[in-house]
């Protein structure tokens, strides 16, 4: 009976223990790091886009584009650290949670993000070069431009997966901690696709497919990758919810600052920083999205799911995107809340012509339904890489 109480005492103390254990862990410095590393480059990316259409590429040296660069900085001191010290330090846990490249030992996530750190920094210099080259252009899509964009890819896949890593090796308190990074890092992912395609998604656009052909491609993967890893209820709107207050904070905060255009020719009186324009809803597929995930329980992840989510991505997106951008193109939406009267300064708008009508760019009817039956089909095939990259990575422990 002695022994039988000494044993139960012992478990007792075993999990209060482990409990305790739990509720202290903490999160790596290296992975925070990481994850500002993210923040940092969607931050930077904001603010260069502001810059260009507020002021002008009047320098490579500026604020945005220093801290676009400080993301490429920070992926490798986390990563750098992560891996030198997992080669060459002491813990057998460590080396047992890592991959082996070239003799150096580290998490699968550092390795990426330290070759996109590596990628984001060899573009600063070929990015300065070809505007020198080409003009001062404003396009977000160039050729150095994706060489950094392929760059900030890995460094946030590094991110995630180094989260991912530490998340399916954990559980309890520590578990949820990891968790809610995860779904923070997924915002961001989130806010910088919305960054990689705004070009595509002015108000004007809205009536038209190649707008939701865009948004088809962008937002899909990244929202349903991690939701199929996150325990969270909520992931994709959680995620969606985080995208959207970035924005807002953006379009909101950004004109409190004082600018002007250093170069020519200045259709519009710009005299405050212009912002980006307001959040495009995906919020409402996100939400769409979470309620299919759990209706459709252990069927989620298969071809069906996929169809499935597909079709609520696009329907959904739609049904609140068309009415909503009607709103836009009004005078009700022209004030600092919904910010549809901001134009970058080499902007003709309200001077040259009128920017509050849909452009045309389906030609026909049938040309229309044909862009919105692609949006459809980029939607459900989206929707499946993001299902069979977010199994994956619930297997990623190292």
């Amino acid at each position: 009976m002695g022994n039988a109480a000494a044993t139960f005492d012992l478990r007792q103390r075993a999990d209060v223990r482990t409990v305790a254990a739990e509720r202290t862990a903490s999160i790596p410095w290296y992975v925070w790091c990481l994850a500002a590393a993210t923040a940092s480059d969607l931050f930077g990316g904001y603010w260069d886009i502001s810059w260009h259409i507020s002021i002008g590429r009047d320098t490579f040296w500026t604020p945005a584009h220093m801290m676009i660069y400080l993301a490429g900085v920070l992926a490798g001191v986390a990563s750098g650290y992560a891996i030198l010290s997992t080669t060459f330090g002491e813990s057998q846990e460590a080396k047992d949670a890592s991959i082996s490249v070239w003799g150096f030992r580290g998490p699968l996530g550092c390795f990426m993000a330290a070759w996109g750190g590596f990628a984001m920094l060899t573009s600063a210099p070929f990015d300065n070069w070809w505007h020198n080259a080409y003009g001062l252009d404003v396009k977000i899509v160039s050729l150095p431009h994706s060489m950094l964009g392929v760059g900030e890819l890995m460094i946030e896949l590094g991110a995630m997966l180094l989260v991912c890593a530490h998340l399916n090796r954990a559980s309890g308190a520590y578990q949820r901690k990891l968790d809610r990074l995860l779904l923070v890092i997924g915002g961001i992912v989130l806010a910088g696709s919305a960054l990689f395609i705004l070009e595509s998604t002015p108000m004007e656009f809205m009536h038209s497919s190649s707008f939701y052909r865009a948004v088809a491609t962008a937002f899909p993967i990244g929202l349903i990758a991690i939701s199929v890893v996150s325990k969270k209820r909520w992931p994709a709107t959680t995620m969606a919810a985080i995208y959207t207050a970035l924005f807002l904070a953006g379009l909101w905060i950004f004109p409190l600052f004082p600018a002007a255009p250093k170069l020519g020719p200045v259709y519009q009186n710009i005299t405050h920083m212009v912002p980006l324009w307001f959040p495009v809803l995906v919020i409402v597929p996100a939400f769409a999205l979470d309620l299919l995930r759990a209706w459709m329980g252990e069927k989620w992840g298969g071809w069906k799911s996929a169809l499935a989510a597909g079709f609520v991505f696009i329907a959904a997106f739609v049904a609140a995107q068309w009415p909503f951008a009607d709103f836009l193109i009004s005078p009700a939406a022209r004030n600092p809340i919904f910010g549809a009267n901001y134009f970058g300064f080499f902007d003709a708008a309200n001077l040259l012509y009128n920017p509050y009508h849909f452009a045309h760019l389906d030609k026909t009817g049938a040309a229309f339904r044909e862009g919105m039956m692609i949006a459809l089909m980029t939607s459900i095939i989206f929707c499946s890489i993001g299902m069979a990259l977010g199994n994956w990575m619930r297997t990623v422990r190292r």
